[in-house]
């Protein structure tokens, strides 16, 4: 039986990244269809009927995919039970998602070198300035009272991990300094050794370069 689960996907998409973590996690079969993001296949008449903002993940924003996935196969859950829990680690998800990560995907990047011809070693600066600026102040919320764990709460994954995860690997690929981030880092070894981690990275992935 084919998957009933399709996702457009690009190995080296953050949002893609999260919703293939949060699928593997909750154990669910997917089919992956490629879209070059380098090549602009997402600016493809085609693929515009399907998404017209011309980004992957299709249908919708991926913290919204992963709220779909939360609500639709609650096991296991990747939310804390208390309402105030949920509230923290939803607030560290869209630390990454809504302030670190807008600032530097593909499209500012392509804006940055087009319209102030941006070299890729000011490109790079500049990706480096804001994981910087976000991860500092993420790393600090890891200390708030109550969330020790593993994890980015307590002792199992949750959205906060789905997202941070997929941003370290960014910001390792611009080399930014992770040495002020100890907790992110330990956060991230240990992740990486979970099968639902490691085979969403990047390199896994069927059209990774």
């Amino acid at each position: 039986m084919s998957p009933s689960l399709t996702l457009y996907t690009y190995f080296r998409s953050s949002a893609s990244y999260r919703v293939r973590i949060a699928l593997n996690l909750k154990g669910l079969d997917y089919e992956q269809r490629s879209v070059h993001l380098l090549r602009s296949e997402q600016s493809a008449p085609d693929f515009l009927r399907l998404n017209p903002q011309g980004r992957v993940p299709v249908l919708t924003q991926s913290l919204a995919i992963i709220e779909y996935l939360e609500e639709r196969y609650p096991d296991p859950p990747l939310l804390p039970r208390e309402p105030a829990d949920r509230a923290y680690v939803r607030s560290l998800a869209q630390l990454i998602a809504c302030d670190i990560h807008p600032l530097n995907n593909l499209r500012v990047q392509n804006y940055l070198r087009e319209q102030f011809f941006v070299d890729d070693v000011a490109c790079h600066i500049w990706m480096r300035h804001w994981i910087a600026e976000g991860l500092t102040a993420f790393e600090q919320r890891l200390r708030e009272p109550g969330t020790a764990g593993p994890y980015c709460f307590n002792n199992r994954p949750t959205f906060a991990d789905v997202c941070l995860i997929p941003q370290v690997f960014n910001a390792r690929r611009v080399a930014c300094d992770l040495t002020p981030c100890p907790a992110i880092v330990a956060i991230d070894s240990h992740c990486m050794r979970l099968p639902a981690f490691a085979k969403a990275a990047p390199e896994n992935q069927p059209d990774a370069q």
